[in-house]
């Protein structure tokens, strides 16, 4: 059984990395130049209990699980500075999108701080695609998550990026924040106007940055994604959204050619957001990873040396098919090679 879901996970990976073409509509990289990021894949977050986790995001949110699987092994222990380590790795599909939950079965990390904030570097969340936002918000009542809004914030429309958009935080069973979202008519992409289920896909994950052109240097300049839009968002509704006082964000939403997008919250106004601590590591509860899929692994973890995005762990490149990278902000990405 367990040849069987490790099958289906090696033949998703390759079927999703070999989507090479740039978001910018140029040609793969060439043989002289620097293999940039392709698509992004999972989002990862590391879990408590991954059957309690599985069947939350199951039973509430929809997503169907498509592989099952256990890891073990030196090398992976050193990759993720978690050494002798077992973990149980889930991951399940909502639409055309996937998560990973990883429960580190035998080096149980810390729980996510209890006073953690919405402006917190750490932050980190996906933002799921609702076709009817009344009842999605139903369910979710219906099922006692945790609130971070108070209800669906709509947010104004003398705001022309966002405005009309319906948004609503709360949290899954370990703490982490997750955001429903509804597009009205004229934005978002045309694959959110479906209406045969209630809850569609993953549009982006967002993540707290101190300075969006230090971030701009590591995800667009470093590894090849395109910047597709930008707004200024404050007010009432965002302070309720994100239930921090006085809140003005500064958002830059990037992409590949293929997978959600990578979304920037840089906090103008307050600006007392705590940084990762230095100690923090894989199996705690605060832990997201992006995926990134690129052509060449090795090249792009060379080109990556000593600039703005930084390759985690330099010694501990699995077998030069993948590597973990950190952001100016400390958010990790496992970028994989197809």
């Amino acid at each position: 059984m367990r040849r069987r879901a490790l099958g289906i996970v090696a033949a998703l990976a390759l079927a999703t990395a070999s989507l090479s073409a740039r978001a910018d509509g140029a040609a793969a990289p060439g043989p002289h130049e620097v293999a940039r990021v392709n698509a992004v894949g999972a989002i990862g977050m590391t879990v408590a209990d991954v059957q309690r986790s599985a069947s939350f995001y199951a039973d509430v949110l929809g997503f169907e699980t498509v592989a099952d699987f256990e890891v073990t092994g030196e090398q992976r222990g050193r990759l993720y500075g978690v050494p002798d380590t077992r973990r149980r790795i889930v991951q399940m599909r909502l639409g055309d999108e996937r998560i990973e939950l990883v429960q580190f079965l035998t080096s149980p990390g810390r729980p996510i701080p209890p006073d953690s904030r919405s402006h917190d570097r750490w932050f980190q969340h996906v933002a799921i695609i609702v076709s009817d936002m009344d009842r999605a918000y139903a369910q979710l009542r219906a099922a006692g998550v945790a609130h971070v809004s108070p209800a669906p914030q709509r947010l104004p429309d003398w705001n022309p990026a966002a405005g009309g958009i319906r948004a609503f935080y709360f949290k899954d069973p370990d703490g982490h924040v997750l955001e429903v979202l509804w597009f009205p008519p004229g934005k978002g992409a045309a694959k959110w106007r479906r209406s045969d289920a209630l809850f569609l896909g993953i549009d982006h994950t967002a993540i707290v940055v101190g300075d969006t052109a230090r971030s701009l240097a590591c995800y667009r300049d470093a590894l090849g994604l395109v910047v597709a839009g930008t707004s200024e968002n404050w007010g009432p509704e965002q302070e309720r959204l994100n239930d921090v006082p006085g809140a003005r964000l500064r958002i830059t939403t990037l992409r590949a050619a293929e997978g959600p997008g990578i979304e920037f919250l840089e906090y103008v106004t307050p600006r007392d957001g705590r940084p990762v601590p230095p100690d923090a590591r894989a199996n705690d509860l605060a832990h997201w990873q992006t995926g990134l899929l690129t052509s060449d692994a090795v090249e792009l973890a060379r080109a990556l040396s000593g600039g703005a995005c930084a390759v985690a762990r330099p010694a501990a490149v699995v077998d030069m098919r993948g590597f973990l990278a950190r952001d100016p902000d400390g958010h990790i990405m496992q970028v994989l090679g197809r």
